[in-house]
This record gives C-alpha cells, sequence and structure tokens, in this order.
C-alpha cells in the first residue's frame, strides 16, 4: 500500500520480524488506553478508591486540552486455551471472513492484507482471515496474511493469532491449514450445525451423528500440527441446551482449545444470551480447560448488547467486526462492543478490558468503509459522522462549558480530529506543507506521490471553493488511496448532454501497459454514454446492480462521491461458509470529484479494477508515464 495512515502514525508495513524458531520469547504486550479508568478493579495497582470517568475528566479541564496520560494494562502472554488474567477479554476480528460476507463487500487480495495490518496496529488478538476453502483467492489472501502479518510483531511484542474458517469436513480443514500455517500463531475454526431445524433440513444428521463427525474433525485438525482449534456450535442460539453441554463436552477432549457460542440468527435477547454462556460455564465438562467465545448477529440489532452479556457471563474471547459489517444485519461491532468496556473498564464490568488501541478505531473503520464500499450510517455509534455533532442549543451549551456534559467518549480517543478544532484554513492559496500538517491531523501521512496527486486535486477544488474542508480532503484522499489495483485509469472525459439530442461520450484510458485507449458512445444521460464507451474499451461485460451519488459537503460546489456495485456476466464466484451455496461476487467501486460524471466514471473503473484483480491471471503491469487528472 502506498499510503499510510496514522492515528498516531504507522508505516504501511509491520517491519518487526520474529522468525518460527523463537516463538516462545515474544515479549508481553502493553496497551495504552486513552481513556481515564479507575484503578479500583486493576490487577497492577493498589486498591484504592478513586473516580471514573470515560475520557473526560471529572474536573473541569480546558475544551482544546490535550488527552490525559493513562496507566497502562498488560495483555497477557497467549495461551490458546488459556487467559492468565480472568479480567483481560480477547477480540476476535472477522471482518475479513463475515464481514466480507456483505453483498458488495468482495476484497481483493490486496485489499486484504491492508486491512490485516491495520487490524494488527489496532491490537485485535485473533484475525480471523478468511474461509480459504471458499475460493484460490481468499486461500491466496489468507496464505498471504499468514506469512506476513502472522510473522510480525510491535515493539512491544504483540502478533495476532491468524485463523482460517472451515467446515467440519476433511477438505476444508487441510485447506485451511495450508493458509495459515506460516503465521506465527495459527487457529483453524471449524463448525458444524447444532439447532434441530439445521440438522433436520440442512444436514440431514441425527445428534448422535454430529457429535461424532464434531469430534473426529477437531482431532483431525489437531493431527495436523495445529495446538490453536476453535469449535463453534452453529445455531447455538436455538440449539438444545443438553446437546450443547454434549458435544462440547466432546469437542473439548479431542483437542479444542476455544468454544464459540453463536447466536447465528441472531434471535436471542441479552439476558437469554447471558444465561446461555453461564449455564454452557456451568454444565459442560473440561470447559475450565478451554476459552469461551461470543458470536453475535445482529437480526434485531442486539448484536452489541449481546456480547456484552455474554462477556459478563463469562466469555473471555468476542467475535466483532469493523462497522458490524457481515451476513444479513451485520455482526456485533468491534467499535461498540470495545468502546463499551473502555467506558466501563473499573466499575458495572468487572474490570474487563481488552488490548486494543483505540486511537486506530477512525482509520480502522475508514479503510473497511471504502474498501468494501459499505457506507457508515451518520448515526453510527462511535464512528458515524453525527456520533460527535451537537446542534442542540442546550447541548451546544453545555458542551461549549466542559464537553463531559454531552460526551462520554472524546473523538480523539477513536483517533478522529474535531473539525472546528483545526485551526487551519485550506484555500486555494495554501501550500504543501499546510495541506500535509492538516492530512497528518486527520490521521493521514502519505508518501510524496500520492501527497503530489492529492495537492493538485486539491488546488482544483480551492480554485472553485472558498474553503476546502476537512470532508473534501478525506474524499480526495480516498479516492487517491482506497483503490483497487490500476489495470485502466482515466485520462480524460468529454461529454454532451441535454434535450436537444442524444448524449454523447468520449473516454480516454490508460491500460495497464501504458497503452492509450479512446471510445465514443451514445446514452439515455451523460453517466450512460460514458459507461457504454468505458465498455467498449474494457470489454468485460457486467451488470451494474447499484448507483448511488453523494455530495460531501453542503453547496452547488461540493465535492461528489459516487458508490457503484456491478457484477460479471462472466461471474467470479466462491462457496458460503454457511449454505455452502455458491455466490456471485459482486464487486463495489467509489469515486469523487466535482464532476458527478467524472466521479462516476473512476467509481465504475474502481470496480471493473477490483474484478479484473480477481482473475487468476491479472494483467502485468509496467510503469505508465505520469499523466494528470482532473479532480
Amino acid at each position: 500500500m502506498a499510503a499510510i495512515f496514522t492515528a498516531p502514525k504507522f508505516s504501511p508495513k509491520i517491519t518487526t520480524s520474529i522468525s518460527p524458531s523463537n516463538s516462545n520469547s515474544i515479549s508481553p504486550h502493553y496497551y495504552h488506553s486513552p481513556l481515564h479508568f479507575s484503578t479500583k478493579h486493576s490487577l497492577i495497582s493498589p486498591p484504592k478508591k478513586t473516580s471514573i470517568s470515560c475520557s473526560h475528566p471529572q474536573t473541569p479541564t480546558p475544551t482544546n486540552s490535550t488527552p490525559t496520560p493513562t496507566p497502562t494494562r498488560r495483555r497477557p502472554d497467549y495461551i490458546p486455551n488459556h487467559i492468565a488474567d480472568p479480567a483481560y477479554v480477547r477480540i476476535f476480528d472477522t471482518t475479513l471472513r463475515d464481514g466480507e460476507q456483505s453483498p458488495g463487500a468482495s476484497l481483493t487480495s490486496k485489499e486484504k492484507l491492508d486491512i490485516a495490518r491495520q487490524l494488527a496496529r489496532l491490537g485485535v488478538d485473533i484475525i480471523e482471515a478468511g474461509f480459504p476453502a471458499s475460493s484460490n483467492d481468499d486461500f491466496e489472501a489468507v496464505k498471504a496474511i499468514a506469512k506476513e502479518v502472522g510473522n510480525a510483531v510491535d515493539g512491544d511484542g504483540y502478533v495476532p493469532v491468524i485463523c482460517g474458517l472451515s467446515r467440519c469436513n476433511e477438505k476444508d480443514i487441510r485447506r485451511a491449514w495450508e493458509a495459515i500455517k506460516y503465521a506465527k500463531r495459527p487457529r483453524i475454526h471449524t463448525f458444524i450445525a447444532t439447532s434441530a431445524i439445521h440438522m433436520e433440513y440442512k444436514l440431514r444428521k441425527t445428534k448422535e451423528e454430529v457429535i461424532e463427525i464434531a469430534r473426529n474433525m477437531v482431532r483431525f485438525a489437531r493431527s495436523l500440527g495445529c495446538d490453536d482449534v476453535e469449535f463453534s456450535p452453529e445455531d447455538a442460539g436455538r440449539s438444545d441446551r443438553e446437546f450443547l453441554y454434549e458435544i462440547l463436552g466432546e469437542v473439548i477432549k479431542a483437542g479444542a482449545t476455544t468454544l464459540n457460542i453463536p447466536d447465528t440468527v441472531g434471535i436471542n435477547v441479552p439476558a437469554e444470551y447471558g444465561k446461555m454462556i453461564s449455564d454452557i460455564k456451568a454444565n459442560t465438562p473440561g470447559i475450565e480447560n478451554v476459552v469461551i467465545s461470543t458470536h453475535c448477529q445482529n437480526d434485531l440489532g442486539l448484536s452489541t448488547a449481546n456480547t456484552i452479556s455474554g462477556a459478563c457471563a463469562g466469555a473471555r474471547q468476542l467475535e466483532v467486526t469493523i462497522n458490524g459489517i457481515g451476513e444479513r444485519a451485520g455482526n456485533a461491532s468491534l467499535e461498540e462492543v470495545v468502546m463499551t468496556l473502555k467506558c466501563h473498564e473499573g466499575d458495572v464490568l468487572g474490570g474487563l478490558y481488552t488490548g486494543i488501541n483505540a486511537r486506530h478505531i477512525y482509520m480502522t473503520s475508514k479503510m473497511v468503509e471504502e474498501y468494501t464500499g459499505l457506507y457508515v450510517q451518520p448515526h453510527k455509534a462511535i464512528v458515524g459522522a453525527n456520533a460527535f455533532a451537537h446542534e442542540s442549543g442546550i447541548h451546544q451549551d453545555g458542551m461549549l462549558k466542559h464537553k463531559g456534559t454531552y460526551e462520554i467518549i472524546a473523538p480523539e480517543d477513536i483517533g478522529y480530529e474535531r473539525t472546528n478544532e483545526a485551526g487551519i484554513v485550506l484555500g486555494k492559496l495554501s501550500g504543501r506543507h499546510a495541506l500535509k500538517k492538516r492530512l497528518e491531523e486527520l490521521g493521514y501521512e502519505l508518501e510524496s506521490e500520492h501527497l503530489e496527486n492529492i495537492f493538485w486535486r486539491f488546488k482544483a477544488v480551492a480554485d472553485q471553493k472558498k474553503r476546502v474542508t476537512d470532508a473534501d480532503l478525506r474524499a480526495l484522499v480516498s479516492d487517491e488511496v482506497f483503490q483497487p489495483e490500476v489495470v485502466w485509469k482515466l485520462h480524460d472525459l468529454q461529454v454532451t448532454c441535454g434535450t436537444l439530442g442524444l448524449s454523447t461520450a468520449t473516454v480516454k484510458l490508460i491500460g495497464a501497459d501504458g497503452t492509450e485507449h479512446v471510445a465514443c458512445s451514445v446514452g439515455t444521460g451523460p453517466v450512460d454514454s460514458a459507461y457504454k464507451a468505458v465498455d467498449l474499451i474494457v470489454k468485460e461485460p457486467v451488470t451494474l446492480l447499484e448507483y448511488s451519488l453523494t455530495a460531501v459537503t453542503e453547496g452547488i460546489d461540493a465535492i461528489a462521491t459516487t458508490r457503484v456495485l456491478i457484477r460479471g456476466e462472466n461471474s467470479h464466484t466462491s462457496t458460503h461458509a454457511y449454505t455452502e451455496e455458491t455466490v456471485h461476487r459482486t464487486f463495489s467501486g467509489i469515486g469523487a470529484g466535482m464532476d458527478i460524471v467524472v466521479s462516476s466514471v473512476k467509481a465504475y473503473i474502481g470496480a471493473l479494477n477490483k474484478m479484473l484483480g480477481f482473475q487468476e491471471k491479472p494483467p502485468v503491469k509496467t510503469p505508465a508515464k505520469k499523466t494528470t487528472v482532473s479532480a
């Protein structure tokens, strides 16, 4: 990845590596919390009475003050089936597996690797990198993540577990192992359905047969040399409780180290889900030898609440996704779960804490949003555009007097810079230094080539707008950086439209080999004609499934952001983890510009590039001469 995103800064790759020979000498990771919390329940400080607050100290401080340094909490050394500190909660991120099952969220191998690097910077304990048996591309992506991210440590000695999902059959498990075995800490996650409706209609197997399969496949996974095996009874939320105790006890004896208890269809309520975790903890033989995990779908909007309830009941691994993306209504949101624990660290939740560096939350959210094309709704908790906006006069008055009156979390805690406190106003007279400084304050540190490209696009926008806002800058950076590998690049575009005749478009694209291609077409409007001209050049038949256009800011001179979703006629397919159906992949693209037609064409080309990136033999690229692209 050519650009580096920071909040605080980080490099494009985790460069400190460790060799397999010293796998047991990894030093413990220490998490530096940006939030204020009591040491009343701390395991590293003597008990003493202190006040509890989240983000904002109770003593009034100036509104422009910097966050107060806070104590460190030790991330326990990693042992697959045991956590030394009973208050520590592992974060298992499944954005790259369950999250990618969201319609239109297909990610290329490069994008998955970029996100995995960012998840490591965020400090997640386990990265479920994918479902290797679903497709060759997913296998290669998981393998690449295991080799790079799974074999690198930060300065504090942290390295994430790399996990691969598999169904309970030898082919899937062997395929998962072949992909993840290169990681310092590999994990196989295997599952089989246990609810009556699934066993009768999907598996067509008896309880005894399901137990036998689960037991044998966990044992098979261990026989491959994998010492870290997670087992999930799919649809546990609707499974017979006594049957759950029995099958979980059997897989523990077979060698499982983590038991994941999924509410697969999102039917449970918090009290019900918490009781299920408590009952499993109390009635499953051998449960003291494993870690209990949660996995809560959001079909009824209760995934975060259920996850927290599970943690309070004894689960010490929480499965989540960035922005809560995932199958159907999505999963428990990492940012919501983590910040809930942080805001109650030391009080009602019994001192539970994680190893997440919350200051990377916002940038991770933006990266996933841009790569997947799944926009975060404005009122989304923690990372939504309105999460730290205050419009009510009463609220504004309170905020001016003390931010803690209406904010339980400071935006800086998650790496988000409050727009109206920047102090720098960018316009057409602003130079590279001012632009670079503001981008760094927003969490971006760009390499010189990207900075130069964005600078000239910024100048083009500034010539047409009196003031360039932070939202404009984020749109420009996203359009420049969060893009798939370039197969085709827009060079020039000219359209003619109106009521006097058919709309026409002339498009010039640059291919991977640097060759220029020009095509003209007519259509029902400027976007339609431009897309048809692109199709004449690319020659990849696709169906446009979705098209949306959004103004980044208010005003007639706003930058437009376009999102498209396409599906190839020569469709790329993968296997769905749970239903085993063949899924036709869809591909999203995002473009930004002050000209809505240019923005639309960029989005379309971005989606095509992503689709072409899934081909087994993508075009070999050679450097092309530098060209300018209008804003």
